[in-house]
């Protein structure tokens, strides 16, 4: 079911799904699988392109060679710019750290001060998948049996998928939208119980 929100519409799921990403059981899978790289917002090539010199300290090799050979992106069978990848598996951007999990190159560089700009939208807000709809942008919930984990861990401290993603919803689409999903919430909870 979709539900109006300010200028969007969300998926019921956002709302009601359990999810807390639990690295230690998928080790970052969602950056290594799938049939295409991360999907990316027009405006967030440049950044990228502009400030690479400062993410290439944490890439891989491998990384650094995809995005030489083919730029820092490339355009995705719906005509979607989306990140390189390495040999058609992880993204170009991933790195693993000393357990195995993958971690973001853009992520870290942000994270330690070195570039303006965080991850993509489409990897801070995942599950949460974006698509247009008329003048509206619709939020759904994506689900992936490589969450399973998180859907689990999830359940087991009850948080719901939009609370789980309360920085990257307030990154994107401003803090008194997140305010205003959150009474929604809690009507839709009230009015389920």
């Amino acid at each position: 079911m979709l539900i109006e929100v300010g200028p969007h519409l969300i998926s019921s799921q956002i709302l009601e799904r359990k999810f807390v990403c639990d690295l230690n059981a998928c080790k970052g899978a969602c950056c290594v699988e799938g049939n295409s790289g991360a999907p990316l917002q027009l405006d967030e090539i440049d950044p990228i392109e502009d400030q690479l010199e400062q993410i290439e300290p944490y890439m891989r090799e491998e990384g650094k060679r995809a995005v030489e050979e083919s730029g820092v992106f490339y355009m995705d069978e719906d005509n979607e710019p989306v990140t390189t990848l390495v040999n058609g598996a992880e993204c170009a951007f991933v790195y693993f750290d000393e357990k195995g999990i993958t971690k973001c190159s853009i992520e870290t560089a942000y994270r330690e001060g070195n570039i303006d700009f965080n991850k993509p939208q489409s990897c801070h807000l995942y599950p949460i998948r974006v698509k247009k709809l008329h003048d509206k942008q619709v939020l759904t919930y994506e689900e992936w049996d490589i969450c399973a984990p998180a859907c689990a861990c999830g359940e087991q401290l009850d948080v719901p998928v939009y609370k789980f993603l309360q920085e990257p919803i307030k990154r994107v689409f401003g803090e008194q939208f997140f305010q205003k999903l959150s009474l929604v919430a809690d009507n839709w909870k009230n009015s389920a119980e």
